[in-house]
């Protein structure tokens, strides 16, 4: 019997207590782990929350996707391009989750290694321990970055071939197969606008005179109304050359506008207290689990003595 059972406790009761207390240290271990990923959560979303708002009231400050109406059936065909707003959540669902897989399965995988005699003595060095956690953490990110990009590979190359060109917006396939077409002038317009607005970098000098199109035949084409056109995608395209709104289809979007700048600084707001709670809450179970680490080894160390 150890020395420790010789005190007020039962040795039976030291050794419960003791697995109580690791139980109680791993939980709040679990918990610094859920809050620190939401923590890193909220902050990526803070870098991210103009696009975010912006892209849900489809009011981006750049033409990010090409809009194609239901008049140019032609392209249709190719399939639309996923709506930005779905594909910005998307691209932000693939970064929390790589993000929430690489962190926290980095200390699980630190956790296996240390059942392994080998690595347990090794990872006494908390500069080791921090290497091979750094090494599960990119190994992790990296694998979840490829099935990413392997997944959406094939609907970007699609339009990447249908709107790219090198160095006149004629060589694009969009242009040929809107020149070999019955479309009308103001569509193809809508259409070439959005493919040199797209281009990197951005070619103003293509997309000037469509856009001028588009603004004069609003005014004079009767027709303009049943071309399909997104108010929003031809807001977005005036402000990114004319820094205003310049028809009245994009000026009615005055209130929409204004509710993005109210919704923007709330979310912004929330996000600072949501990250400030999860700050606090991260730290607070860290010491917790800390506390009871240090208390769990204590114990460990009087009963083997």
């Amino acid at each position: 019997m150890s020395k420790f059972a010789h005190g007020l406790m039962p040795e039976s009761e030291v050794h419960t207590g003791l697995k109580l207390l690791k139980k109680r240290q791993r939980n709040f271990l679990y918990l610094f782990l859920a809050s620190s990923s939401v923590l890193i959560v909220t902050l990526l979303a803070g870098f991210l929350q103009q696009d975010l708002v912006a892209g849900y009231f489809g009011l981006t400050a750049e033409v990010e996707q090409l809009h194609i109406p239901v008049t140019a059936q032609q392209l249709a065909l190719m399939g639309q391009e996923q709506d930005y707003f779905i594909s910005l959540l998307s691209w932000f669902g693939w970064l929390i989750l790589k993000v929430c897989v690489a962190f926290i399965g980095a200390f699980f995988i630190v956790h296996l290694l240390k059942k392994i005699r080998f690595f347990y003595v090794r990872f006494q060095s908390f500069i080791l321990k921090f290497v091979a956690w750094l090494i599960g953490f990119i190994v992790l990110w990296s694998g979840l970055t490829y099935v990413q990009y392997d997944v959406n590979d094939h609907e970007e190359q699609a339009y990447s071939m249908l709107t790219q060109y090198s160095q006149h917006i004629g060589d694009s396939v969009i242009y040929q197969q809107l020149q070999a077409s019955q479309t009308p002038a103001s569509v193809q317009a809508y259409l070439l606008a959005q493919t040199a607005l797209l281009h990197q970098p951005v070619d103003r000098a293509a997309a000037e005179p469509y856009v001028a199109h588009l603004v004069q035949a609003e005014r004079d084409d009767p027709q303009f109304k049943h071309y399909g056109f997104k108010a929003e995608q031809l807001w977005t395209m005036q402000q990114q050359l004319y820094a205003k709104s310049v028809t009245p289809s994009t000026q009615a979007l005055a209130s929409q506008v204004e509710k993005m700048q109210v919704a923007h600084q709330q979310f912004a707001y929330a996000l600072k207290i949501l990250g400030g709670v999860c700050m606090v809450l991260s730290l607070l179970f860290w010491l917790l689990s800390q506390y009871f680490a240090r208390r769990g080894q204590y114990i460990q160390q009087r009963i083997e003595n």
